[in-house]
């Protein structure tokens, strides 16, 4: 096949569909999944949605095309036709060259044809999920504080455009997320039917119309078979720190709210049983500076009230929560020592087996029948395909369906291993490997160090913004370990680095990268370190703690603790495990890498600064104060600036930018080649 003997390089990785959101028709005879890919432009990426056949006989085929791409947000009707969000033109609207459209709730017939426009409120759908039974929805939305309706909603909006105010006035806390700041428009639930015929939704019923501060954000909600209620998150400041997340039941007739949850946790994550009787969640401990938070899957009665916990012994942080086709069978995945793997529970016994014993399985799909599940599932060497396992059996590996989305061949000639050490105080901390082909003790390879992310999370799949592959193709070898605050090892490992960052954490990725430089294969004397967010904050610790790495590169990272407690979109919530710097510092100062900026000046290892201006999570100052000390205490290095990325590097542009600014730096200082700006910076 085309491809096979190709070089991985950045441009061969962007080439590569991107799969996601995989949904199953009602009747089960049809699988539709997102595909995205780089635009015809280069300068982003665009999503089309595609039909795959769940038995593997039929072709993949696609089913939407429009400049704008759409989202990855979708949903089946019970009668088989297919809900998705997109920003494209409204057909029959009069072209506005001084607008652009918002990204709107479309609805694609069952036996194909053109998409209609159902739902187009001016703030944009977020998300979308849909009755079983009826043709009822759940629709995620951004809407103006106290508007009566749609109608009012987009005067309003009207009206700012036309003064030219872009302002905004805040009388509460969080103001920002992630990337955007939280008004004018707030995330709102709404629910409404779809009309028949090629009639486009009039008005929906806002469910929380008055309601203040972030309403619904990032928290998901569901609706039921028969569309007579949805559950939602709804996210309360109540001061800082302090914020709830209730579960909460709307009547989608009237209105009418119903809080399921005590305030004694943090609620996610909420699916509704096919009968209506059940809602299954993820609840959050509210964790405090000396205990470490704990996630749970919980299962509320809505009869009674009562709210059980489910699968006790199984030490794992659930996600993804999925019913079967009745209510006797709740699947879910979990992160799973350096694996990310599908679970079955089963109801009422609350028996668990895990279905899949490797790879980075999501978007479980069950079968109507029960028997059987599709899902994506992606590895350490490849990026998510379309596979099936059985329902049932343990540790399986699936299948992948014959005539899913072609990926053009793709074969890394990296070779992947699954390495550990035992560090000190007894716990096994696991990692990936990933090696050059020609990598031996002949030719031992330079190695470079992956920080993940979280702190809380895992390297257990295919990753397109810190893809190994890509250095390893360029000649590094990458070792990706899962140190303290690592999700998939249970609560012990959340527990020994709770509250220092810069402790057991820092240790850990020591003893990982001590274990692999003493390999044949790898060449001791060349090493450097990467990392981003928490990475990057855990790149610029070990900047001041030693100087054994040659070059160190620092993407979207925490610098400076005290200040970031009050710059970061939700600083507050840091005080749940910094404790509070009003009254106490020293939780924030022990582990801020700025304390140790001496020791850090006096070691000199070059660093690569890379940020993005967008982003509210780990705001540009951080980048700017580290990078302002770095010039005033002489340490080397370079400041790689995105002025329009948030906490990611997401337009292709822009990540080819970032690969090859990495790569030049690194061989830099571990192959002395010298370095190679690119012109277009």
């Amino acid at each position: 096949m085309s491809g096979m003997t190709e070089p991985f390089t950045i441009d061969r990785m962007l080439s590569l569909p991107r799969l996601s959101a995989l949904r199953l028709s009602p009747d089960g005879r049809r699988l539709v999944v997102a595909v995205g890919r780089v635009a015809p432009d280069g300068k982003k990426m665009s999503t089309s949605l595609w039909q795959v056949d769940p038995s593997g006989s039929a072709p993949a085929r696609r089913l939407t095309r429009s400049t704008a791409g759409e989202g990855a947000s979708t949903a089946f009707v019970e009668d088989g036709s297919l809900l998705f969000t997109s920003s494209r033109a409204d057909p029959d609207a009069k072209p506005d060259k001084d607008s652009k459209p918002p990204h709107a709730l479309w609805l694609l017939p069952a036996d194909g044809g053109e998409p209609r426009l159902l739902l187009a409120p001016e703030g944009g759908v977020s998300g979308v999920a849909a009755a079983r039974d009826v043709r009822v929805l759940a629709i995620g939305a951004s809407v103006f504080r106290g508007a009566g309706d749609l109608a009012e909603d987009a005067r309003r909006g009207e009206a700012r455009k036309d003064a030219g105010v872009n302002a905004l006035l805040f009388e509460d806390y969080p103001i920002r997320h992630w990337d955007h700041y939280l008004g004018p428009r707030v995330e709102h639930v709404l629910t409404a039917a779809i009309p028949d015929g090629d009639t486009a939704i009039k008005q929906a019923l806002d469910l929380a119309p008055d309601a203040a501060g972030v309403t619904f954000e990032d928290g998901g909600f569901d609706i039921s078979a028969d569309g007579s209620f949805i559950v939602a998150v709804r996210r309360v400041p109540n001061g800082i720190p302090e914020t709830f997340d209730d579960l909460v039941l709307y009547d989608t007739v009237t209105g009418v709210a119903r809080q399921l949850t005590p305030r004694n946790a943090a609620y996610s994550s909420p699916a509704i049983s096919p009968d209506g009787r059940l809602v299954a969640a993820v609840r959050l401990s509210w964790p405090t500076p000396a205990d470490a938070e704990q996630a749970a899957l919980v299962l509320i009665d809505l009869a009674t009230g009562e709210i059980r916990t489910l699968a006790e012994d199984v030490d794992r942080r659930p996600e993804h929560l999925t019913w079967g086709p009745d209510a006797t069978v709740l699947y879910l995945t979990a992160d799973d020592e350096g694996h990310h793997n599908a679970y079955r529970v089963d109801l009422p016994s609350g028996a668990v087996t895990r279905l899949t014993a490797s790879g980075h399985v999501s978007d479980l799909c069950p079968a109507p029948d029960g028997s059987s599940v599709y899902a994506l599932r992606a590895t350490m060497s490849n990026p998510a395909k379309v596979v099936r396992f059985d329902a049932h059996a343990a540790d399986q590996t699936p299948a992948e369906l014959p005539n899913g989305i072609d990926e053009g061949g793709i074969a890394v000639a990296s070779r992947v291993e699954r390495i550990g050490i035992t560090a000190d105080d007894g716990t096994p901390v696991g990692a990936w490997l990933v090696l050059p082909e020609a990598a031996s003790s002949a030719f031992p390879a330079p190695l470079v160090v992956f920080v993940h992310g979280g702190p809380l999370g895992s390297w257990n799949g295919w990753h397109w913004r810190w893809n190994p592959h890509v250095l390893a193709a360029h000649g590094f070898a990458v070792v990706m370990p899962d140190p303290a605050l690592s999700t998939g090892y249970g609560q012990h490992m959340l527990d020994r680095g709770w509250g220092q960052w810069g402790g057991t954490p820092y240790t850990d990725v020591m003893a990982i990268t001590d274990a692999v430089v003493a390999r044949p294969d790898i060449d001791a004397t060349r090493t450097a370190l990467m990392g981003g967010s928490y990475g990057g904050y855990m790149a610029n610790w070990v900047a001041g703690q030693t100087a054994r790495f040659r070059a160190i590169v620092t993407h979207a990272s925490l610098w400076e603790l005290v200040g970031f407690h009050g710059t970061t979109d939700h600083g507050p919530s840091w005080e749940l495990e910094m404790g509070d710097p009003y009254t106490d510092e020293s939780g924030y100062r022990r582990y801020s890498p700025r304390e140790n900026l001496a020791a850090m000046a006096a070691a000199k290892t070059p660093m690569l600064v890379i940020h993005g201006e967008l982003d509210h999570r780990v705001p540009i100052s951080e980048a700017l104060i580290l990078w302002t000390d770095m010039r005033r205490m002489g340490i080397p290095g370079k400041f790689l600036y995105f002025p329009d990325e948030n906490h990611w590097i997401l337009k292709p542009q822009n990540a080819r930018l970032w690969y090859g600014t990495v790569l030049s730096f690194l061989d830099e200082h571990l192959n002395a080649t010298p370095f190679e700006r690119n012109p277009l910076l």
